[in-house]
């Protein structure tokens, strides 16, 4: 079943840099990462604010970690941002659609930051103001010095 691939799904991510978790249970940071890998954030209508805020409402008072069950919660609020107009029913389906099948992006370098998808957000001029918009070409390829400074033919 779907609810079944995507408890396959947190488990993989549950178990991230935990060796000590049975995969019944995931940390904020691991949520995190599934939300951003699996495409539940989007950068626009969910936010990695919104899935922190998810995580702290559906977490026992004292835990550390949240179980799958409250995942299932979780995702149907969030499912609400995501799937704008679809039931919570509809909207969990949807985000576990999103899910199937998906391993934690594996990244070369240690840090978590490096993440697939932390490169485009430097690179997505839409986001850029004023003279920065101008430094890169619309291939998101830098201009380097031609956009600083004025070029002048000596």
């Amino acid at each position: 079943t779907m609810a079944s691939e995507a408890e396959k799904t947190f488990q993989r991510f549950a178990v991230l840099g935990d060796s000590s978790s049975s995969g019944a249970d995931i940390n904020n940071k691991n949520f995190s990462k599934l939300c951003q890998d699996c495409g539940i954030t989007d950068g626009k209508t969910v936010t990695s604010a919104d899935v922190d805020t998810v995580f702290n409402k559906v977490k026992a008072k004292d835990a550390g970690t949240i179980t799958f069950q409250q995942f299932t919660e979780a995702m149907k609020e969030l499912s609400q941002k995501r799937f704008q107009g679809k039931s919570p029913d509809q909207g969990l389906q949807d985000i576990y659609h999103l899910m199937e099948g998906k391993n934690p992006a594996t990244t070369s370098g240690t840090s978590w930051d490096a993440r697939a998808g932390a490169g485009d957000q430097h690179t997505d001029t839409s986001e850029y103001t004023g003279s920065h918009q101008e430094r890169l070409d619309h291939s998101r390829k830098g201009k380097g010095t031609a956009g600083r400074e004025e070029t002048t033919d000596n």
